[in-house]
């Protein structure tokens, strides 16, 4: 059945129990007037935000802006992009372009400008829904944007070249649109990128999101009683299809603004959260900061605290068994999964398979794994290959790119891009990534974007960006550059041009050095790697 569904019989169930709430510790709650004391715990004078809506109320919002988008013209098979900070709004406005029959398009937040217009263009978007942190950026091509698209804001102080959320959906019904909707019709794009930096559209059906719904329950056993702590974004699939475990269940959920150990372990306290998924740096952070004794565990209540897990990224076993001195009645999990195969789950750890710290875990709740070499043939087992996934969640097509479908489709499976093995027991374990694609604190980094960028300085002669091992990251990007002839330059002046970079994509690393390439003009990124890991791995031991 289509995801909707649960949110409608949760809202006919438990209509007045609390669904989602929103939780930012450092912003102050100008229109709040009470709080309870023992909730406070904050500078006198200051409440902080804290807002929460009921299964009813969102079930509510979701229908009013369904029956917006109708209004509008938008109709089945159209597709509304979600550009928004986590906030009350975010789920509400995706189920409602799911319940109008209108596909839903989440952006990544950290989108500049350019990769906006390039990602409306390219899963030709028919409306744009955004938040004020992104008024900017859309009014850099809000002419081009405009055209045959509707702008919709979702704030205070709407710009002229959109039309106000709250204004509109104010004279909308709450009632829900009559649209047939099937688990074959299709729901939702996310998107990807590969080797070349370029966003690829990732088409799903509603069959899509209904399995990864219903496996993140069953994987987690989540219950009426739990409650879900979510940090990271939600468009990005990882932190939905989380959170989705938590809407079959009827369960309450707490989105979460900030990253601090402190401000993760007070939310976890306070709103008695029972599940919490983590990325690798912040769990780093935690244990840092209890080994510092800047966090005192006996401060807080976390006794109902259950489930620790973690994906997005490898996840070090070295971590994890601090992880379990600090918290030794936690369950834990990590999963595999690709925004191709709807996000985290088509290979699962389990919470029973805590011995087995390091792979990926198993196939996931209704999938199927393989592992094959160059040729399609599937590889002895404790062999390496390239490993491909299968089930019910797995994509229809790069939409648009036939090209690159047809790459990664083969006879129902998906071709990952990653290398693996699977050992005597059956359990996968992550090898190495085709791609050069560069996993840095859960997020993706694509080096050529970086290279071509450096490339612009005029002291330039040539750039490589690879990944290395970092503790806290996973990985941080590092910077090979290759300076022209006669010219001089120095580290400060390339962080000073990188400056015109995203924070999360200027190199971490700076390396002067001659950049290797093989006789096809191939920059080889392994031979940097051998030799700067290395290096950086010796140093980093040294300084330790």
């Amino acid at each position: 059945m289509p995801v909707m569904e649960f949110l409608e019989r949760n809202a006919r169930l438990y209509p007045e129990e609390v669904a989602l709430v929103e939780l930012n510790p450092d912003e102050k709650d100008t229109r709040r007037t009470t709080w309870k004391e023992s909730e406070l715990m904050q500078p006198t004078g200051f409440t902080p935000y804290r807002h929460e809506i009921t299964w009813s109320v969102f079930d509510e919002k979701a229908n009013r802006f369904a029956n917006l988008l109708i209004s509008r013209g938008i109709r089945k098979g159209d597709k509304v992009a979600i550009l928004m900070y986590n906030c009350l709004e975010w789920l509400p406005i995706y189920f409602g372009v799911l319940k109008s029959g209108a596909i839903a398009v989440p952006f990544n937040f950290r989108y500049d400008a350019e990769e906006i217009l390039y990602c409306a263009e390219l899963a030709e978007v028919d409306m744009l829904v955004f938040g004020p942190a992104f008024t900017e950026r859309i009014q850099c091509h809000a002419e081009r944007l405009c055209k045959g698209r509707l702008l919709i804001y979702v704030g205070d102080n709407c710009p002229d070249f959109a039309e106000s959320y709250h204004e509109l959906v104010a004279d909308c019904s709450s009632q829900p649109p009559h649209v047939e909707i099937t688990d074959e019709d299709y729901g939702a794009i996310y998107f990807s990128s590969g080797t070349t930096g370029f966003p690829k559209a990732i088409l799903h059906k509603h069959r899509s999101l209904t399995q990864a719904a219903e496996m993140e329950q069953k994987h987690h056993g989540t219950g009426r009683e739990d409650t879900f702590l979510c940090i990271p974004p939600l468009y990005h699939t990882g932190a939905k299809f989380h959170w989705m475990g938590s809407l079959v269940a009827g369960s309450r959920s707490v989105l979460l603004k900030g990253t601090r150990p402190d401000t993760i372990l007070s939310a976890v306290s306070r709103e008695h959260c029972t599940i919490v998924w983590l990325l690798v740096p912040w769990a780093q952070d935690i244990l840092d900061a209890l080994d510092r004794g800047e966090l005192k565990l006996s401060d807080y209540e976390l006794d109902q605290w259950r489930l620790m897990h973690i994906g997005a990224q490898p996840v070090p076993p070295s971590l994890i068994k601090r992880w379990k001195e600090y918290f030794p009645a936690h369950d834990y999990d990590t999963n595999y999964g690709l925004s191709e195969s709807t996000g985290p789950g088509c290979v699962h750890l389990g919470v029973e398979n805590i011995h087995k710290v390091g792979a990926i875990g198993v196939p996931g709740y209704r999938w199927e794994c393989k592992i094959i070499d160059e040729n399609g043939v599937v590889v002895n087992q404790g062999d390496v290959g390239e490993l491909c996934v299968k089930g019910p969640g797995l994509m229809t097509c790069y939409y648009n790119d036939e090209k690159a479908t047809e790459e990664v489709l083969k006879d129902g499976w998906l071709l990952t891009g990653d290398m693996a093995m699977q050992d005597e027991d059956g359990f996968y374990f992550l090898v190495d990534r085709k791609k050069d694609v560069i996993v840095s604190g859960g997020e993706n980094i694509y080096p050529v974007q970086i290279e071509d960028f450096l490339r612009r300085f005029e002291k330039i002669k040539d750039a490589a960006v690879i990944g290395l091992s970092d503790r806290r990251l996973g990985e941080k990007t590092a910077a090979i550059i290759e300076i022209k002839e006669g010219m001089d330059c120095t580290k400060e002046e390339i962080q000073e041009f990188c400056q015109g970079l995203p924070r999360y994509k200027r190199p971490r690393e700076i390396i002067f050095a001659e950049i290797p390439r093989n006789a096809t003009g191939k920059i080889e990124k392994p031979k940097l790697r051998r030799q700067y890991g290395a290096e950086n791995l010796v140093a980093r031991e040294n300084r330790a």
